[in-house]
């Protein structure tokens, strides 16, 4: 059975706040409620249908009829679930999000940059390519923690987490679902720092991770509540045992020391700065727990009582004018690419985060010349006539 935990780096539940937001148009209903609890109520007003934000772009004139708070009720918030390697986060995860109503995002992974938008997976590539230019997920870490690749692994783990992140964003504004995330890009140098310890990556690589973080992190909005499973390293290292994935148990990433690092990463750093925005709980998951008791105590939580002006916590999430709503649904709904476009610094001082000019071009001949690239997406060899389908440029039309 889960224990909560009280420890002296976060307090679980604050002491209530007093006051209003001046002059504000709309204030969020922040107390969650799980599935029991909602099907004991009457039912709520009925709330306009969800935006596709897909399909379509939220525009200014829009957003003019289409105001972004009158889809939020009580559920309509950001969580986030951490904790170590194979603490059980997805299947949690999941469960959780399923009492609540909300959407599940499971744990971003590289498959973000290295499977294409026509489902062409770039790793099965990597035999055609010089090794410094070939693809480099989690698997390959575990088994070569230290290879030249590892920095910009974590640099691009960073980058996949923020990209998930805007995505879960978007859903929120546009269709008034909370979203319940496998960790963050928040938490995300926890990681960085374990790898920094254990002399994996080096400082260069650190120096260039926190200045990509620095220049994009605070085009986001942190989370309602996080949710800590917390382990022992011991039965972290038992659990990675028993779920028998073989890069991991014969690999040399995952050991006591890097497992150790963060958690205290996590511990000393991640919750006790983000508990100063987000609310906090911390769960003792070494016998597991049960999603419904976790609930329970999520729905004891008063978000509503952050109001003053100058209070840190939920700061976010207290806009007083409904076009600053808007604007931030058009920012995470159609700007996507601004955003991604942040971390395009030119960094040329850490050698290891540099692909040579020939392995860039054999690496990009490799992909270009594979049928599956012949043609741009939606287009087949059938398809003719330069007004309607153009075949994709060869490599050498590039250069």
């Amino acid at each position: 059975m889960a224990t909560l935990i009280k420890t002296a780096f976060v307090k679980v539940i604050s002491p209530s706040q007093g006051g209003k937001i001046a002059a504000c148009t709309f204030v969020q209903n922040r107390n969650i409620a799980g599935k029991a609890l909602r099907e004991s109520l009457p039912p709520p007003p009925p709330k306009p249908a969800p935006f596709d934000y897909i399909n379509k772009d939220y525009t200014w004139l829009r957003s003019l009829f289409d105001r972004t708070t009158h889809r939020f009720d009580e559920n309509s918030k950001v969580l986030v679930v951490e904790g170590p390697v194979a603490a059980g986060k997805t299947q949690f995860a999941a469960a959780l999000a399923e009492d609540l109503g909300m959407k599940h995002f499971p744990e971003a992974n590289m498959d973000i940059h290295y499977i294409r938008s026509n489902g062409f997976d770039l790793r099965t590539l990597d035999n055609q390519i010089p090794e410094d230019a070939r693809t480099f997920d989690h698997v390959n870490f575990n088994l070569a923690p230290s290879h030249r690749l590892a920095g910009n692994f974590q640099i691009m783990m960073y980058i996949a987490r923020y990209s998930q992140y805007i995505d879960a964003l978007a859903h929120l504004f546009n269709t008034g679902q909370g979203v319940v995330l496998e960790r963050s890009p928040y938490s995300d140098f926890v990681f960085l720092e374990a790898m920094v310890s254990q002399k994996y990556i080096s400082k260069g690589v650190k120096s260039v991770y926190y200045e990509l973080r620095a220049n994009t992190i605070e085009e986001l909005m942190r989370p309602h509540l996080v949710i800590y499973l917390d382990l022992p390293v011991n039965k972290v290292v038992d659990n990675i045992k028993a779920r028998r994935c073989d890069y991991e148990v014969n690999g040399k990433a995952l050991t006591s020391e890097f497992l150790t690092e963060v958690e205290r990463q996590y511990k000393n750093k991640y919750l006790r700065d983000i508990s100063t925005h987000a609310e906090l709980l911390v769960y003792d998951w070494t016998g597991g727990g049960e999603v419904e008791v976790v609930v329970e105590d999520i729905e004891r939580l008063d978000f509503d009582k952050y109001t003053e002006r100058d209070e840190p916590k939920m700061k976010d999430w207290r806009l007083p004018r409904e076009v600053e709503w808007a604007d931030k649904r058009m920012l995470y709904s159609n700007q996507k690419y601004h955003l991604m476009n942040l971390f395009a610094i030119p960094r040329l001082d850490v050698p290891e985060l540099i692909t040579s000019a020939d392995d860039a071009y054999e690496r990009y001949k490799a992909i270009y010349e594979n049928p599956a690239f012949e043609y741009l997406e939606g287009y087949t060899k059938n398809d003719s006539g330069l007004l309607t389908k153009n075949k994709m440029p060869k490599y050498t039309e590039y250069l």
